[in-house]
């Protein structure tokens, strides 16, 4: 018990809680785990403005079922975020055997998302949906007057083998934040992606995030967090330049996955390299805000193995919850070497 109040002392001091301080720094080389120290992503999250116009999108465009509204204001939960004093609804949609978490912060409020944002900034973090039938599915979207990203759905060519035959489509929900849809061809990406069930909309295949160098994202997310690589890409060309609304993109594209839940997809742009940092000062109410939940059986362990790389915490270590009102009562948030935010949640 000792040795544990003492982690948790360093965690606290090596904890940024403080607008303005500096972001991540390179992940510091540390021997790789030997088994998995993250058994599951268990959802993907991001903040919201006006939490019923979302649950509204969500569910009746794109057919998200809701699984849980809670409001949240215990001392422990800002502390976790890095926003204390905090109130926060939080709500839980589901799609297929996957997790969406809106958050939409009563007080304090933070700040609106740029409006120039592109999608090579290192901020960017999307969630892709997987669709039974492209056609359908964006003429529903047109329907709603979604907000485009790209013009309208891409083929990825077939010259490409890993990615060819896939078609995507990039849009944007109310508050701006970016959302794929893709159709996978037969033999490639999940077996739901093939399902004869009516649904337009079949579940969240990945979540995407912008990095500036695979390999040292490789060294937090594979190497840290014990997630495997399944699979890469160079992607580039007409179709991928009007897919991500970004003129001459050439992308590094690296799929790692958990034992469970959607993958986690780095999209390094080799060109154009323009792409504008993460902001030092972004906390978890800023509309800009997305985070990737994980689950470990030993989260102390795996705070620890942070500590040791230097990975940069905002929350005060691992945080005890007053309440299970979110389903966990161990936690921390911590950052990549590009400044997305990760929450580790103590598995049940």
């Amino acid at each position: 018990m000792k040795a544990i109040r003492c982690l948790a002392l360093v965690l606290a001091l090596a904890a940024p809680t403080l607008r303005g301080q500096q972001r991540a720094s390179p992940v510091a080389v540390i021997p790789p785990t030997r088994s998995a120290a993250v058994v599951a992503v268990s959802a993907i999250a991001l903040t919201v403005s006006h939490m019923d116009r979302s649950v509204a999108f969500y569910t009746s465009v794109l057919t998200f079922r809701k699984i849980a509204d809670t409001v949240v204001s215990a001392e422990g939960y800002g502390r976790l975020q890095g926003v204390p004093r905090s109130r926060v609804r939080v709500v839980r949609l589901g799609l297929g055997e996957e997790t969406l978490q809106l958050m939409a912060w009563a007080q304090p409020v933070g700040r609106p998302a740029p409006t120039d944002a592109r999608s090579n900034d290192r901020w960017f973090q999307h969630v892709a949906i997987i669709v039974r039938d492209m056609d359908s599915a964006y003429a529903l979207l047109q329907s709603h007057g979604v907000q485009r990203v790209s013009p309208s759905p891409q083929r990825l060519p077939d010259w490409n083998p890993n990615a060819g035959g896939i078609r995507a489509f990039y849009f944007r929900d109310p508050d701006g934040h970016p959302l794929e849809i893709l159709q996978f061809p037969p033999g490639k990406g999940a077996p739901k992606g093939q399902s004869p069930n009516g649904r337009w909309f079949l579940g969240i295949d990945h979540t995407a995030i912008v990095v500036g160098d695979t390999e040292t994202s490789l060294r937090f997310y594979r190497d840290l967090l014990g997630l495997r690589i399944a699979g890469s890409s160079l992607n580039y060309g007409p179709e991928q330049e009007r897919l991500n609304n970004v003129s001459g993109a050439r992308l590094r594209i690296t799929s790692l996955r958990a034992p469970a839940g959607p993958g986690i997809e780095f999209l390094e742009y080799l060109s154009p390299r323009d792409g504008r940092r993460a902001s030092a000062d972004e906390l978890a109410n800023d509309l800009v805000h997305w985070q990737t939940i994980v689950v470990a059986p030993d989260p102390e362990a795996l705070a620890s193995r942070f500590t040791g790389a230097a990975v940069p915490f905002v929350s005060a270590g691992i945080v005890r919850l007053e309440d299970r009102a979110l389903g966990f009562d161990r936690s921390l948030l911590v950052r990549d070497p590009d400044g997305h935010a990760v929450q580790v949640v103590a598995a049940n």
